[in-house]
C-alpha cells in the first residue's frame, strides 16, 4: 500500500467504526466523495490508481474509461473486490478485476469506443483503505470517433455534473502540464459548481513530457493562473511501464527523483508527487471527519444518557447469583404494588395524557355509568300509575275501598327496590374488569420473567375474582336491607297526610322531575353541566350535511357554536319536554349516535322531529347520556300493557284516580331516598370490600404467596428475548463508551488545516464549448450547468469547504441541468 498518510487515519477511524457496529450502528461520518475530472489521455485513472495503491484500471490510448466507475473502499480483514452485477463473486486478483471492468464496459457500449452513463460498481475490501467513494470519469472529448454520438461532449459534462455537484465531492482537476492550462477543460467544469474554489485540486500530470527548455513552475508555485487550493504536480507510469509491469512503488520512487533532480522542481519536491496528493486528500478527510465529531459525539452522549439507567438496572441482575434473584423479586413485587396503586389512585409523576388511567375510569363508572344504569330501570309515568292503579284495586278485591291501602304502596316500593339489584352487581362486574385491566398494563413489566408474570396474574385475578364475589354479596345484602323494612318515619318522607293535600296538577312536573333526579336537587339553570364536539348528522346535504359543532349543556338548554371559542352561536334548544333515544350505529360510520326528540311531537330544531348527535366512542356516549340525565332529560321508554288491560289513567272513579295519586307521591319520595343512599352506598362498599383488599393484598400478600410455591428460582428465569435485550444493551452501552474515548483521541491526535484564503480565478473562462452543426434531433444548446444541488446533500457533508460557505451565505448553484441521454436497458 503506497498510502501512508491513509494509514494514520485508517486504526483511529476503524476502532470507531467497530465500536459503533458492535453498537450496532454505523458510522455517520459520509466521508467525501474524490472524483478524477480531466480530458482524454490526462491521466486521470493513474492518478486515481495511485491513490489506491493497486493496478485495476484499464490503459490504453485515447477514450478508456467510457463508463463512470464508481470505486467504493470499504475496510475489511482480508483484500478481494466485489462487482454489482457479480453478486456473490469475489475477485482477488487485481488483473481480473481490470478485465472485468473491460468486458463490462464493451458490453454495454460496444467495442468502437461508444459511451454510456450506466455506472460500473466496485466494491474493494481491504485492511488498508478507509470507507471512501472514488469515482473515475470517462475524459472530456469534443471530437465524436466510432460509434459515438455527435454530442458525445455534452453526454459526456451531463456524467460528470452528476458526480461533481455534490457538495461532498472533492474535484482532482487534472491538465497534463503540455497543453493550454487556460483552457483546461476540468478547471471549467469545477469552476462552474465551485465557483469559490474551495474543493477544487489542481493536478498538474505529464511534467516529463514537456518540451526541453520549458517547465510549468509558475503554474505549480499558483503564481500564474492562481486556484485557491493550488496545484499538485504528478509524473504517473508512462505506457512503457504500464507494459513493463513496472509497479506503484517503483512509479513513486521515479517521481520523488524526477521532482529532486528537476532544476525547476526541486526547491519545492516536498510539496510535489502523489505521495503529497495523498496527504492533501488525507487531510481533507481529517478536516471533514474532526468537524462532524462535535455533532457526532453529542449524538452519541445522548445516546449513552438514555442508556445509562437501563444498563445499571440490568448490570445489578446477576442470572447465576441466587442473592440477585431473590432481591430484583422483591423488588418487583414493590414495584407492582406501587404501580397499582398509583394507577388506581392517581399520580403527579408520569401523568397519562392520551387515556384514562383505572382509577379515573372506576370514577366515571361510580357518577356516570351507574347513575345511567339505574334511570334505565326506572319506570316512566304511564307504567308506575298503572302498576300503582293494579295494586290498589287487588288490594280492595271485591269491596270498594274507601281509604288508601298502604300496601299498594310497599308493594310497588318493594318492586322498584327489587330491580335495582341488576344495576348494582353490573356496577360491581365493570369495576372488577377495570382492576384486571389495569393489572395487565402492571405486570406487563414482568414480560422479562414469564413464569413471574403468570404466577402473578393468576394470584392476583383469583384475588380480585374473591372479593367481586364478596362485594356482590354485600351489595345483595345492602339490597335486603331495604326491603326488609320500610321506613316510612324517615325524615325526608313526605309522609300520607303530605302527599294526599299535593295537588297532581299544579305539581305534577315538579314531581315527576324529582322521581327522574332520583332525588337529586334540580341544578341551578346558570350552571354548565357539559361542553363538548358533537357532530349533527341527520342533516341533509343540500343544508351542509353532518357537520361537528361546539356543544354546552347547561340545566336550562342545549347550545352550541362553530368552535370552541364560543364566538359564533348556531342555536339554542330549550330542554323542556326534550328525551333521547339510542340510535343504531350506520354502516359507513364507527360514530356512536343518540337522538333528542320532542315527547309532544313537535319540531327539535328547525323542521326535523329529531336532533341526532355523533360521538366518537361509546364511553363519550355514556358520558353525555349522564350529564343529561343530570339536565332532566332521560331515556325514551316503550310501555306495553301484555294483559291489555287498557289505558289505567282514564279513571272512571275520582276516588282511585286520588289513590293512585296519592301513591304515586309516596313512592317518589320514598325512592328518592334509596336512590340517594344506594348511590352513596354502592361506591364506598366496592372501594373498601374490591379495591382496598386488592391494593392490601398486592401490597402485603404477594409477596408472601410467591414464595409459598417453593420454585422461586424458577420464577426469577429470564425469557430468551429478555437475556438477547440485556446482553444487547450492556453491549451496546460499552460501545458507545469506547466510541467516545476513540473520539477524543481523534481529537486530540489528528489537526486541521485552515482553508486558504481566495484568489482571483476569473482568468478561468465560463465553460462555453464550440457547438455541433447539425445532429438527427436538431441543433443543441450549451454545455448543461451545474444542477441544482439536493438539500441533504449539504446536510450529509460538513467539512470545512461548506463552513466557509454558510459564512457567507453563498446558496447553491441553481442553474437546471440538461436531461441526460435515456440509459439503455442492461439484461
Amino acid at each position: 500500500m503506497g498510502n501512508r498518510g491513509m494509514e494514520d487515519l485508517i486504526p483511529l477511524v476503524n476502532r470507531l467504526q467497530d465500536a459503533l457496529s458492535t453498537a450496532g450502528q454505523s458510522c455517520c461520518l459520509h466521508l467525501p466523495q474524490i472524483a478524477v475530472v480531466g480530458g482524454q489521455s490526462a491521466g486521470k485513472s493513474s492518478v486515481l490508481e495511485n491513490f489506491v495503491g493497486r493496478d485495476f484500471l484499464p490503459r490504453g490510448s485515447g477514450i478508456v474509461t467510457r463508463r463512470p466507475l464508481i470505486l467504493q473502499l470499504l475496510t475489511a480483514d482480508t483484500e478481494y473486490g466485489e462487482f454489482l452485477h457479480c453478486k456473490g463473486k469475489k475477485f482477488t486478483d487485481f488483473d481480473e478485476i481490470c478485465k472485468e471492468i473491460e468486458a463490462e464496459t464493451q458490453r454495454i457500449t460496444g467495442s468502437n469506443k461508444g459511451i454510456s452513463p450506466v455506472p460500473i460498481n466496485l466494491r474493494i475490501y481491504s485492511p488498508n483503505v478507509l470507507n471512501l467513494t472514488l469515482v473515475d470519469l470517462p475524459g472530456i472529448t469534443k471530437v465524436p470517433v466510432g460509434d459515438q454520438p455527435a454530442d458525445i461532449e455534452y453526454q459526456i459534462r451531463d456524467m460528470i455534473m452528476q458526480f461533481i455537484c455534490k457538495e461532498n465531492c472533492l474535484i482532482l482537476a487534472v491538465t497534463p502540464a503540455n497543453t493550454d492550462l487556460a483552457n483546461s477543460d476540468a478547471l471549467k467544469l469545477a469552476k462552474d459548481v465551485d465557483p469559490q474554489g474551495q474543493r477544487t485540486i489542481g493536478v498538474i500530470t505529464k511534467l516529463d513530457l514537456m518540451d526541453k527548455g520549458t517547465d510549468a513552475r509558475n503554474i505549480l508555485e499558483n503564481r500564474l493562473l492562481p486556484l485557491r487550493r493550488g496545484y499538485i504536480g504528478v509524473v504517473n507510469r508512462s505506457q512503457k511501464d504500464i507494459v513493463g509491469k513496472k509497479d506503484v512503488k517503483a512509479a513513486l520512487l521515479a517521481e520523488k527523483n524526477f521532482f529532486l533532480s528537476h532544476p525547476a522542481y526541486k526547491h519545492m519536491a516536498e510539496t510535489m508527487g502523489t505521495p503529497y496528493l495523498q496527504k492533501t486528500l488525507n487531510q481533507q478527510l481529517t478536516n471533514h471527519i474532526r468537524e462532524s465529531l462535535p455533532a457526532f459525539r453529542s449524538h452519541l452522549q445522548s445516546q449513552i444518557l438514555s442508556l445509562n439507567k437501563e444498563a445499571e438496572e440490568l448490570k445489578q441482575y446477576s442470572p447465576d447469583d441466587p442473592a440477585r434473584r431473590t432481591k430484583t423479586l422483591l423488588q418487583l413485587a414493590q414495584r407492582l404494588a406501587v404501580d397499582f396503586e398509583k394507577l388506581i389512585e392517581g399520580s403527579g409523576d408520569r401523568v397519562d395524557t392520551v387515556n384514562l388511567s383505572g382509577g379515573a375510569k372506576i370514577n366515571r363508572i361510580f357518577h356516570e355509568r351507574f347513575p345511567y344504569e339505574l334511570v334505565k330501570i326506572e319506570s316512566d309515568e304511564k307504567k308506575l300509575r298503572q302498576e300503582i292503579n293494579y295494586a290498589i284495586r287487588n288490594i280492595h278485591g271485591v269491596r270498594t275501598g274507601l281509604f288508601t291501602p298502604d300496601m299498594a304502596f310497599e308493594a310497588i316500593v318493594k318492586k322498584q327496590l327489587s330491580s335495582l339489584k341488576g344495576p348494582c352487581i353490573k356496577c360491581v362486574d365493570m369495576v372488577s374488569q377495570e382492576l384486571i385491566t389495569t393489572l395487565y398494563q402492571c405486570i406487563n413489566k414482568l414480560s422479562s420473567f414469564p413464569k413471574l408474570q403468570e404466577e402473578t396474574e393468576r394470584i392476583v385475578t383469583t384475588e380480585i375474582r374473591e372479593q367481586e364475589s364478596k362485594c356482590k354479596e354485600q351489595v345483595l345484602m345492602l339490597i335486603e336491607i331495604q326491603l326488609a323494612y320500610i321506613n316510612t318515619k324517615h325524615e325526608d318522607f313526605i309522609g300520607f297526610t303530605t302527599a294526599q293535600q299535593t295537588n297532581n296538577q299544579a305539581n305534577k312536573k315538579t314531581h315527576a322531575g324529582m322521581a327522574a333526579n332520583h332525588g337529586v336537587a334540580a341544578p341551578s339553570r346558570l350552571i354548565v353541566i357539559r361542553k363538548g364536539w358533537l357532530t349533527i348528522s341527520n342533516l341533509g346535504i343540500m343544508k351542509g350535511g353532518a357537520k361537528e359543532y361546539w356543544f354546552i349543556l347547561s340545566a336550562e338548554s342545549l347550545s352550541w357554536f362553530k368552535d370552541d371559542e364560543e364566538k359564533e352561536k348556531k342555536y339554542m334548544l330549550p330542554l323542556d319536554n326534550l328525551k333521547f333515544r339510542d340510535v343504531e350505529k350506520s354502516f359507513m360510520s364507527n360514530k356512536c349516535v343518540f337522538a333528542l326528540f320532542n315527547t309532544e311531537l313537535r319540531n327539535v330544531y328547525k323542521d326535523y322531529k329529531s336532533l341526532e348527535l355523533a360521538c366518537g366512542s361509546q364511553e363519550e356516549l355514556d358520558s353525555w347520556k349522564a350529564s343529561l340525565l343530570q339536565a332532566g332529560v332521560y331515556p325514551e321508554k316503550v310501555t306495553v300493557d301484555e294483559q291489555g288491560n287498557g289505558a289505567p289513567e282514564n279513571f272512571s272513579d275520582p276516588q282511585l284516580e286520588r289513590q293512585v295519586e296519592t301513591i304515586r307521591n309516596l313512592v317518589d319520595s320514598y325512592m328518592s331516598i334509596i336512590y340517594k343512599t344506594i348511590k352513596d352506598l354502592m361506591p364506598k362498599t366496592i372501594m373498601h370490600l374490591m379495591i382496598n383488599s386488592v391494593k392490601e393484598f398486592i401490597s402485603s400478600e404477594l409477596l408472601a404467596q410467591l414464595y409459598a410455591l417453593g420454585e422461586c428460582s424458577a420464577l426469577m428465569d429470564e425469557s430468551t428475548a429478555q437475556q438477547k435485550h440485556r446482553e444487547e444493551v450492556l453491549r451496546k452501552h460499552a460501545a458507545l463508551k469506547e466510541a467516545l474515548a476513540v473520539i477524543g483521541k481523534f481529537s486530540t491526535s489528528t489537526c486541521t488545516t485552515p482553508l486558504p484564503p481566495p484568489v482571483d480565478s476569473s482568468w478561468i473562462r465560463p465553460s462555453s464549448p464550440t457547438l455541433p452543426k447539425k445532429t438527427s434531433g436538431g441543433v443543441r444548446g450549451h454545455a448543461p450547468s451545474v444542477p441544482r444541488v439536493p438539500s441533504n446533500a449539504s446536510s450529509q457533508s460538513t467539512d470545512s469547504l461548506q463552513q466557509i460557505t454558510r459564512q457567507h451565505h453563498r446558496a447553491p448553484p441553481s442553474v437546471p441541468r440538461r436531461h441526460p441521454p435515456a440509459i439503455p436497458n442492461v439484461k
